[in-house]
């Protein structure tokens, strides 16, 4: 029987009591699945340490199911191992409390099969491949996400107001969930710093500050997971989807990222020798997501649906382009010339997986960091506006097609991730394309 890794008799028991002072009676057992969604066991707290020690079983197809839940053939986690069973290994640095339901905790897992081998797709299981890999030269990720989100009524699944008025106090304020959101995930422990209203009707950001390693992507799927799970509770929806309105703008994901020594805390981004204080490592790591990017679109932006909000003038990037505190550009450098310089990757859908965007962010700078290649320029002006930079791929299809030509970058993620991710998604998109839209029906039945 697997066993809960790291810990030891006497700290579960520790973590028990803990949970028992503060009123515990339920602990969920979290699964991160391919599209960040939580999978979970809930667990009376009478049975916690047992399971706590030898972990959770869960089908082990879970991690590979498309976006309806529906089951991939061919993923060599379904009828290729009979269905079989994956345990959960719970990771008790991530446990919580969950305010926003009574007397419950909840903590997220890895998962292995029974002969201990790791499931390789599992998402968080790639988050913290990029991290060893960093951590093998001396580095360390400091890393958030920024999600938009739109808040709709459940029931006609339309804003609840119009206008595209960000920031202004009467739209903040317009709906007291918002404020209640914040308020849970500040007692969950997720160091909310913003909120405000976004640049559409409804739509909304909230900000978290920054975390270390596998904490800061642990955040993004908190943050998103918890936000939906509260707005539900309220009788309302949260949604993340990339452009849920045709005429409003689409909910993005801003990843930021610093890479640091791991003695001395260094930003090894910075170089206060050169002019622009960018230092090679940082050019080089840039240098790799212009080089990889788009072949890692198919993780930034994983529907169909995203591929609708990358347009100019959107204040969504709609190139393969970098630039200094440019919005427009798919890498930002954020705050040029000061302490704080770090890589804000902009592409990334906000319903986006937040363990791929991270991973995958890394896993392209990570190549630029080894090929060494010099660092193109930057547009004179907004980077949508330059019509020499390389487009993104315009459908998931290209993407899909990019990420597999892409030979250093599969070899970087993984041949079972790649696999397994590339043909899950396939499988979704047969289900798209088979799909006869309105629009379809509107503009060719009856004339045609």
């Amino acid at each position: 029987m697997a066993k809960a890794k790291g810990k030891s008799r006497d700290q579960v028991e520790k973590i028990l009591a803990k949970l028992k002072r503060d009123g515990i009676q339920h602990v969920r057992f979290e699964l991160p699945d391919m599209h960040g969604s939580a999978r979970s066991k809930q667990v009376p707290i009478e049975f916690f340490e047992q399971f706590a020690r030898g972990g959770v079983n869960m089908y082990g197809g879970v991690i590979a199911v498309d976006s309806a839940s529906h089951v991939v053939p061919g993923t060599r986690y379904n009828e290729e191992v009979n269905y079989r069973d994956q345990t959960l290994i719970p990771d008790f640095n991530s446990l919580m409390t969950v305010p926003w339901l009574e007397n419950t905790a909840r903590v997220i897992c890895n998962t292995e099969w029974s002969s201990g081998d790791p499931l390789r797709a599992a998402p968080r299981y790639l988050m913290g491949e990029m991290l060893k890999r960093l951590d093998k030269l001396g580095l360390k990720a400091v890393m958030s996400h920024e999600f938009e989100f739109y808040m709709l009524d459940r029931e006609t699944r339309q804003p609840f107001f119009d206008g595209i008025h960000i920031f202004n106090n009467l739209r903040n304020e317009q709906l007291p969930i918002i404020r209640q959101v914040v308020d849970y995930l500040r007692t969950a422990g997720i160091p909310m710093l913003t909120a405000n209203a976004e640049y559409a009707p409804s739509q909304y950001e909230l900000v978290y500050s920054h975390a270390e390693g596998m904490a800061g992507a642990d955040n993004g799927y908190t943050f998103k997971n918890s936000v939906k799970e509260i707005v539900q509770q309220a009788g309302m929806m949260a949604t993340f989807m990339s452009k849920p309105f045709a005429g409003s703008a689409g909910s993005g994901c801003h990843y930021h990222v610093s890479l640091l020594r791991k003695k001395g805390g260094q930003n090894v981004f910075i170089d206060n020798k050169k002019p622009d204080q960018m230092s090679d490592t940082m050019r080089h790591f840039v240098q790799g997501l212009i080089d990889h990017g788009g072949a890692c679109m198919a993780l930034f932006n994983p529907t169909p649906n995203c591929y609708r909000r990358l347009r100019p003038h959107t204040f969504a990037p709609s190139n393969i382009s970098w630039g200094a505190e440019d919005r427009s550009a798919m890498v930002r450098i954020k705050s040029p010339g000061s302490k704080a310089m770090h890589v804000e990757m902009r592409a990334a859908a906000s319903l986006s997986n937040p363990y791929l965007s991270a991973a995958g962010t890394l896993a392209c700078g990570l190549l630029g960091m080894q090929e060494k290649r010099k660092l193109g320029r930057q547009s004179d002006g907004p980077s949508e506006e330059d019509s020499s930079l390389p487009p993104f791929p315009s459908s998931l299809d290209q993407a899909l097609d990019m990420l597999e030509a892409d030979k250093a970058l599969c070899e970087m993620l993984g041949e079972e991730f790649v696999d397994i991710f590339t043909k899950m998604k396939r499988y979704e998109l047969s289900r798209f394309h088979d799909h006869v839209s309105q629009w379809e029906s509107d503009e060719y039945m009856e004339l045609y």
